[in-house]
Formats: structure tokens, C-alpha cells, sequence
């Protein structure tokens, strides 16, 4: 798919409109945990998965955080640091690190975890979603085994280079084999959308507008 139908999703798509058309399509189970949430809600991250695996380890090992730093600078433009594996004990991702990646690039953070260095993270609006806050360093605790390798994260599978968009309402990924199509359906459906709206302001009642324009 095209960058520039990456920018019209950025632009005038939100995650319900492409829950909605995932449906439609047979994909029902694309939403990533529920309490993965930004860490302010204006946030939206819209960009290909980069997926990092983690894993809880009972002492720190030789190399300090295993393959974490080897996957924060392999991060490419565009794309999402997508962390899964991890206990909820201690954070995934911090200022220094949303500093790295912002440098090179990238579209934001999703992690299956916490969150640290808050004020940092939001003074420099860096898109970060995370379970929650917490302080306690991964140092010793945690570890990153692999990266660009498939993940799951609840019920949701995700490849490298699936398009990951997130936003106050949750955080959605969209399978590559699927993202033209859902891409396209879900600007056509948020289009109608619109015109919906403006019925309804006008006073069209919801089962006329249903009946009319096929979505609500």
C-alpha cells in the first residue's frame, strides 16, 4: 500500500470506522487489549507494526535488557514499536527511548505494559499507548528476546508491516492481506458517515437515515 493512503488514514480515519469494516470483512477480533490506552487522549498512532518481544527474567543477565536497544535502532520511519510478552511489573518504554525513536522517525509506541518518564513522554507529544504508569525499571526484570517477529497480544496476531491506529477508543491493527481494502472501505464508510451526521442534525430520524444511507 501506498504512503500516501497511510497519510489518508492519519488524516480522516479513527479505530471504530475500521473495527466497523474489519467486521464486515471476517476480521471480528483485531482490537488489541482494552486497557492499552494513550497516554493522553489526543494521541492517535497510525504505522506499520515493528513488533519486540519480551520476556521476565529472574536477574539481569550480561547484556543489559537482552536485544531492546539492537530494536529501538533498527526502528525505520513510519513505523510502530509494538512491545508484547511482558509482566505488568515494570515499564516497557520511557522518555529516552520515545527520544530515540522520535529521531528516527517513528510513528509511536504500543505496548502490552507499562509506561514510565510520563511528563517527559507527553512534553514532547511522542504517540505512546501503554497499560498504564509505572515507574520500576525493566533492568534485571525484564528482557527483549527477539524483534520483527509475529507477536500476540490477546486475541490479536500481529506480523511485522501490519498498520497498527490507535487512538482514544483503542488501538486496531490491520492485516496486510487485508489493509487496501479495509483502508479503502473504511474512508468510503467514514465519508458516509459525515453525511449521516448532517442529516441528523437536519432531523432525520435513525431508522430513516439507516434505511437511506446503510450505516449509523
Amino acid at each position: 500500500m501506498s504512503l500516501d493512503l497511510i497519510a489518508e488514514a492519519r488524516k480522516h480515519l479513527f479505530s471504530a470506522v475500521i473495527g466497523d469494516v474489519l467486521d464486515t470483512m471476517g476480521f471480528r477480533e483485531q482490537f488489541l487489549p482494552r486497557e492499552i490506552r494513550p497516554l493522553r487522549d489526543d494521541m492517535v498512532v497510525v504505522g506499520r507494526a515493528m513488533p519486540v518481544l519480551h520476556a521476565d527474567i529472574e536477574k539481569e543477565g550480561e547484556t543489559p535488557f537482552g536485544k531492546m536497544l539492537l530494536a529501538l535502532d533498527d526502528l525505520q520511519p513510519g513505523e510502530v514499536y509494538l512491545a508484547a510478552g511482558a509482566s505488568q511489573d515494570y515499564a516497557l518504554w520511557g522518555e529516552l527511548m520515545s527520544t530515540r525513536a522520535r529521531h528516527l522517525g517513528a510513528a509511536g509506541a504500543v505496548l502490552h505494559g507499562m509506561s514510565r518518564d510520563t511528563p517527559g513522554i507527553l512534553a514532547m507529544n511522542f504517540p505512546t499507548f501503554s497499560t498504564g504508569r509505572f515507574a520500576q525499571d525493566q533492568r534485571g526484570r525484564g528482557t527483549v528476546v527477539d524483534f520483527r517477529v509475529s507477536v500476540t497480544i490477546g486475541q490479536v496476531e500481529i506480523e511485522p508491516g501490519d498498520i497498527v491506529l490507535g487512538d482514544v477508543d483503542g488501538v486496531i491493527v490491520i492485516p496486510q492481506q487485508a489493509e487496501e481494502e479495509a483502508i479503502r472501505r473504511a474512508l468510503e464508510k467514514a465519508s458516509t458517515e459525515d453525511r449521516v451526521r448532517v442529516a441528523i442534525e437536519k432531523g432525520m430520524g435513525t431508522v430513516e437515515a439507516f434505511e437511506t444511507f446503510g450505516v449509523l
